[in-house]
């Protein structure tokens, strides 16, 4: 029997059932694609590593502070009123960066605010720069900057700073007009922002932007969370790795 042979009264009740199929259908699809990225987000997260971690929490010139937003890293004395947003890789704990960017604020007197995504993925983070600088507010000028996926991120929030820092890591929107003082951090193993996919994405930065590419950094030299799947093998020292960083940054942060 077709619908047309069926009693009017049938017809809308099978076109209500149909419609409650389908929209149950798409209700569980939802659920399941929800539950599988919450699953991914939470599994395999790393973590800093517990030696550096502690070393750094035991220097006198550094002052840490866990706002949940982020962690602020301070210096306890001569601060410039210099400050950088720094957002972390995909997956990767705000802790694991801490003793990367300790002698920056130790030696250079710049306050870091390390940001702690949504769902460990900065890019499910849709929060404004302000959330984070606001955790410093005796800061003057602000830098923006992230490793891998969070300096993707970084890119997209590089308007509303002064300046914008890369740390293994490149930009997916086109930056290139704009009179933004950029740096590039990178580094010759790094098996995931390999050295051809920085170079391939340079035209989306400004004309004047520095790239400096570490002899012998990997993609995880430039953190302190262990190894990376996918990554290539460090030759250089992580100890020079952090060095180097503290010293491009100082020599290029702006001041107001």
């Amino acid at each position: 029997m077709t619908d047309r042979e069926l009693p009017s009264a049938t017809r809308p009740r099978r076109r209500r059932r149909w419609v409650r199929w389908v929209l149950g259908g798409v209700g569980a699809l939802a659920v399941l694609l929800a539950g599988g990225i919450l699953i991914y987000t939470q599994v395999g997260v790393m973590g800093a590593e517990p030696g550096p971690l502690a070393e750094v929490e035991q220097n006198p010139g550094l002052t840490i502070a866990d706002d949940g937003a982020g962690i602020v890293l301070s210096p306890t004395a001569g601060a410039t009123g210099q400050g950088l947003v720094f957002i972390p890789g995909a997956k990767v704990e705000a802790e694991g960066y801490i003793a990367t960017l300790a002698d920056t604020v130790v030696d250079d007197g710049v306050t870091v605010v390390i940001t702690r995504p949504w769902l460990n993925l900065a890019f499910f983070d849709p929060r404004p720069l302000s959330t984070f600088t606001d955790l410093a507010p005796d800061v003057t000028s602000w830098a923006v900057g992230g490793h891998s996926l969070g300096g993707v991120r970084a890119c997209q929030l590089a308007s509303d700073a002064d300046a914008l820092v890369l740390f293994a890591s490149y930009c997916a929107n086109d930056l290139s007009a704009s009179e933004l003082p950029v740096l590039s951090l990178s580094g010759s193993e790094d098996g995931l922002s390999t050295p051809q996919k920085i170079a391939d994405a340079k035209a989306q930065l400004p004309s004047t932007a520095t790239f400096v590419e570490i002899p012998g950094a990997s993609h995880a030299s430039f953190g302190s969370y262990g190894v990376q799947p996918g990554d290539g093998t460090p030759t250089a020292d992580p100890a020079e790795v952090d060095r180097v960083i503290a010293e491009q940054l100082g020599g290029f942060l702006p001041r107001s």
